[in-house]
């Protein structure tokens, strides 16, 4: 389910038989796309890069949800009590319930009244994360595509700008199979240390929501009954990536969650790899489901993040707002308009986002979730609008806790986890606060204030230039790579 090796394998790329085709176990066929657009809709003359390769399971026909009419999702902004449940952390080495033997064989998860099938940006979710231990041969995951366009969302000046900086920042597949590459030759040289090793490929690079110049995020999962200490773990690997001809500039980052820090030599490719913190797995398939629901989804959130970055309210080392806080913000805002955008795919389908679930079955559930149809025809301009203005005017601050998991926000309680927080952002698995690091007033100032001056320029203008350099940033990301 996860790609044990995972590098580009485009047939022209390599004809030389360096990667031979993989074996005759039974495999997921996926349509992939080609390196002119990894996070794309639409991109003409696409390529067939090779078939993935599952754990050889019996051969069974996919089982499709049923089409059902769709939805009336006419809801209003509602808070309910904020009541956190403990959720017990996913041992690494016992599932608590039967595994899923085939994504195939499953049968499809109930249908929810509130749910709808048609018109989302997911094509086919028969389409994962290979497995590690599945093939000794470099694959490379896809993204989906769609047979619909953006433009029926761009029709208005501010819309296409949108479209525009989406569709020259998103990742390529060739960006998506170089961190691949590196990250097959990784994991063969850290079983060297720990045998028992695998290294997942995580957030913006799987999720659908990463751009040109986005770096990669690693998770190292280390099974058995002993302990892992993450920082022993980490000092270890950074003593081996010393001695690696391809790793460069490494540095241990003693945070809560601890990272090894690392560039590939020679260019500007980052990696930051983290031990046991498998919630990154669970929430980049998560996300990679809310990418899927909608075709805006996806340039909405990479729009943000551009003009978060560039107004320096993007950066959690500095006491800003995390891209994975901006991403959960979005998804909000969508979920709470009167007509929503999205759904909580938690609420509607729990079976398929169990935070119990054994880390290699997590691939598998997001597959069960039928397409779903908002109501909601906004452009993405006024989708950009109506965030700011909700950020800037209508959100309580002091008293509401974001939930993309509840579909809500929900009263802020006295609990450790809330109390004396400026911004309060619901981790949908672990439930804790992603957005603590903004805990200077000055700089909280800042995010709001921020908020409110973008949202009164580009209501008067209604040209994405006027918030951010359009150009400027679409440059900077051609030469990236």
């Amino acid at each position: 389910m996860f790609p044990r090796s995972a590098a580009p394998r485009g047939r022209s790329a390599y004809s030389n038989g360096l990667y031979p085709p993989p074996p005759a176990p039974w495999f997921c066929d996926y349509n992939h796309q080609s390196p002119a657009g990894a996070n794309s809709f639409y991109v003409p003359g696409l390529d067939r890069l090779p078939t993935y390769e599952w754990k050889p399971t019996p051969s069974t026909p996919p089982v499709h949800p049923p089409h059902t009419p769709a939805m009336t999702n006419g809801r209003k902004r509602h808070n309910d009590e904020y009541s956190p449940h403990v959720v017990k952390r996913q041992r690494l080495d016992s599932s608590p319930h039967t595994l899923i033997g085939s994504p195939l064989t499953r049968a499809p998860p109930p249908r929810r009244p509130n749910q709808a099938v048609a018109g989302s940006s997911r094509s086919d979710f028969d389409r994962s994360y290979p497995s590690p231990q599945s093939h000794p041969h470099p694959q490379v995951p896809s993204v989906p595509e769609s047979s619909n366009t953006l433009q029926t969302h761009a029709k208005d000046k501010l819309s296409g700008q949108m479209v525009d900086l989406f569709e020259a920042c998103q990742q390529q597949s060739s960006d998506l199979a170089r961190k691949e590459m590196c990250r097959t030759r990784l994991q063969q040289d850290i079983q060297r240390v720990f045998a028992v090793a695998r290294l997942y490929l995580t957030g913006s690079s799987m999720n659908g929501l990463g751009c040109r110049s986005s770096d990669a995020d690693l998770c190292l999962v280390l099974k058995g009954n002993k302990r892992h200490d993450p920082i022993h773990v980490l000092s270890s690997l950074q003593r081996l990536f010393r001695t690696l001809s391809y790793v460069e500039r490494t540095q241990l980052i003693r945070a809560k969650v601890p990272i090894l820090r690392f560039r590939e030599k020679g260019s500007d490719l980052e990696f930051d790899l983290n031990v046991n913190n498998t919630v990154g797995i669970r929430n980049t398939f998560l996300l990679r489901s809310y990418a899927d629901a909608d075709l805006r989804i996806r340039p909405m959130i990479l729009v943000v993040k551009k003009w978060a970055r560039h107004n320096q309210i993007n950066d959690a080392s500095k006491g800003t707002l995390s891209s994975y806080t901006l991403v959960l913000m979005v998804l909000h805002y969508l979920q709470t308009l009167n007509d929503p955008v999205l759904p909580s795919l938690q609420r509607d389908y729990p079976e398929c986002f169990n935070p119990l679930m054994d880390i290699d079955t997590v691939p598998e559930g997001p597959k069960h979730i039928p397409p779903y149809n908002s109501r909601n025809k906004s452009s993405l301009g006024e989708l950009l609008l109506g965030f700011l203005k909700y950020y800037a005017l209508y959100f309580r601050w002091d008293k509401q806790v974001i939930s993309v998991r509840e579909a809500r926000a929900l009263p802020k309680t006295n609990s450790q986890e809330w109390r004396n927080k400026y911004i309060c952002v619901e981790e949908p698995f672990e439930r804790n606060n992603v957005a603590r690091a903004v805990h200077e007033k000055i700089k909280f100032e800042a995010i709001k204030a921020q908020f409110a001056e973008s949202w009164r320029i580009l209501q008067q203008r209604k040209d994405l230039n006027s918030i951010l350099p359009v150009r400027a940033i679409i440059n900077k990301e051609s030469s990236r790579r």
